[in-house]
């Protein structure tokens, strides 16, 4: 311990204090350079989440034992490792995380109903209801999200007339919905809200896509379900014409095109006919009348008044009877009276395009050869396309099966995974920028290496190498004359003895070196002539 006690003493408070601090200072320089490097690079895992779900990720990924950080005031934005952000994307999806839960009449729990006023109850009552259609629409496939937003008027006192609700919805997809889904969201919205009619409710994608229009009312409906039905009709004639062609041809072996015309006219006729030999007898009536008349037997008249108007012996007039029948019979004649009503949407005609591929027999070297298929199996596959489709040639359909060679569909690439040449000439944006990051930290490492440690290791370790290089270059000359050495150096009679003493022997420029450095450090001269002594 004495050589270090000699050395601290040697170097006094100051420059210990200054060697503390460099030394303390580069520890931590390299404690960060060394935790910089070994931190995984973090990448957004979610953004923009509510605390409901924000809580949900950070337990699932403490149980996991991820490294997260978080970021903004409550969490919203979840930061995880780089190269793990697909794998807990696609974990978290599978347990509904995020859920996106929304408001929904939970609301209503957590207010004081009595200190509440009838706005707020109202405002409250129409986000539950928008939170509540919200997850129910999201509960539909190919639906990531969604957002409703509805319009219902207040009701007034003494109002007559008043505005229908409407409802306008936001979806965030993940393809594409049929026309069908796009319905069923309509009548699901419409249900959900009294007075709100499905062809008042609008829909639109994250893409800005307008799926559907609240503003065109029922034509725009009937519109898209007369589009609908038509894709309906040729989708499930090309799946009849596939499935017969296919197993003559084989499998994907026949390019199948229909189009149906539609006839949109909504026709609406009335007809009534008679049937002049088809007669019924509907009433009869039957009428029977008898009458008596009399002479002019007192009868009252001024003849009769006269004087001798009646004579004695004069016979009475004769009386007349009368009878009268009358009988009616009505005939009901037979009427037809038809009413038919022909609603859009009929077939009106049927074009059919179907293309055949040859077929492939082997030939003289093996391979196989293009053969084009006979005339005859040709219309035979026309024979059945017709009655798959039931052709109707008073309509105008229209039936073409041609066979023609297909185009050679080439081998798709397979994808392989890029070596380590290719990686390092395409690096990433994410790559880049680490490698930078490295270069930059590598750079102030050497920079502090080169100007702050190599030049205090020089200074500390500097004069013990020279000093121990200077006393064996003149260990000869201490052997053969060191009571030389140990006159006192004032004396010039005393230095000019020595030197004739060593002349031939040692150098005067060595002895001189020598003088000066036991004179600069007698403490270590006296040790080292103390080893030389105990020494064999």
């Amino acid at each position: 311990m004495k050589p270090v006690l000699d050395l601290v003493t040697k170097l006094g408070p100051a420059r210990l204090a200054a060697m503390a601090a460099v030394t303390m200072t580069l520890i931590g320089f390299f404690a960060f350079v060394i935790l910089r490097v070994s931190k995984p690079d973090m990448g957004v895992l979610f953004a923009d989440l509510s605390m409901s779900d924000s809580s949900a990720v950070i337990r699932d990924l403490d149980a996991r034992g991820i490294k997260y950080e978080t970021k903004g005031d409550a969490g919203q934005t979840i930061l995880a490792p780089r190269a793990d952000l697909p794998r807990l994307r696609m974990d978290l999806a599978g347990k509904g995380l995020p859920s996106a839960a929304g408001v929904g009449y939970e609301i209503f729990d957590k207010g004081d109903a009595f200190s509440s006023t009838n706005f707020v109850q109202n405002v409250n009552h129409l986000r539950a209801l928008e939170g509540e259609l919200s997850r129910s629409i999201r509960a539909i496939g190919r639906v990531q999200a969604a957002r409703v937003h509805l319009v219902i008027p207040e009701r007034r006192l003494f109002e007559r007339d008043r505005e229908t609700p409407s409802a306008a919805i936001v979806l965030k997809l993940m393809g594409d919905l049929d026309p069908s889904q796009v319905r069923a969201i309509r009548h699901l919205a419409a249900s959900a809200v009294e007075g709100l009619k499905p062809e008042r409710v609008s829909i639109v994608d994250e893409r800005g896509r307008l799926l559907a229009d609240g503003a065109r009312g029922a034509e725009s409906e009937t519109g898209a379900g007369m589009e609908e039905k038509q894709v309906g009709i040729e989708r499930r004639l090309r799946a009849q014409i596939e499935e017969i062609v296919a197993g003559i041809v084989g499998a994907g072996r026949a390019r199948i095109q229909v189009s149906a015309e539609l006839d949109l006219n909504r026709i609406e006729s009335r007809s009534e006919s008679f049937d002049p030999e088809s007669r019924v007898v509907r009433s009869t009536q039957t009428r029977s009348e008898n009458s008596l008349t009399g002479g002019a037997e007192g009868a009252v008249s001024v003849g009769n008044e006269l004087p001798g108007a009646n004579q004695p012996g004069q016979a009475p007039a004769q009386k007349d009877s009368t009878n009268k029948n009358e009988e009616t019979t009505n005939y009901e004649i037979s009427r037809v009276t038809k009413t038919e009503v022909a609603e859009g949407g009929r077939v009106k005609r049927l074009s059919v395009a179907v293309v055949v591929d040859g077929a492939y027999v082997p030939g003289p070297d093996g391979k196989p050869v293009y053969q084009p298929r006979p005339a005859a199996e040709v219309d035979r596959i026309a024979a059945l396309v017709r009655s798959a489709i039931g052709f109707d040639k008073a309509r105008g359909d229209q039936v073409e099966v041609v066979n023609l060679r297909f185009a050679e569909t080439p081998a798709p690439a397979e994808f392989a995974e890029p070596s380590l040449v290719q990686s390092l000439l395409a690096p990433s944006k994410e790559e880049v920028m680490r490698i930078v990051e490295l270069g930059v930290l590598t750079m102030l490492t050497l920079i502090v290496l080169m100007a702050v440690v190599r030049p205090l290791l020089k200074k500390v370790l500097a004069s013990e190498p020279i000093q121990i290089a200077l006393l064996s270059e003149g260990a000869g000359a201490l052997a053969a004359g060191g009571e030389a050495l140990m006159a006192p150096p004032d004396n010039p009679t005393a230095r000019l003895v020595d030197f004739a003493q060593l002349n031939g022997k040692v150098q005067a420029e060595t002895v001189q070196r020598v003088v000066d450095m036991v004179r600069a450090s007698p403490s270590e001269t006296v040790e080292v002539l103390r080893n030389w002594i105990h020494e064999n």
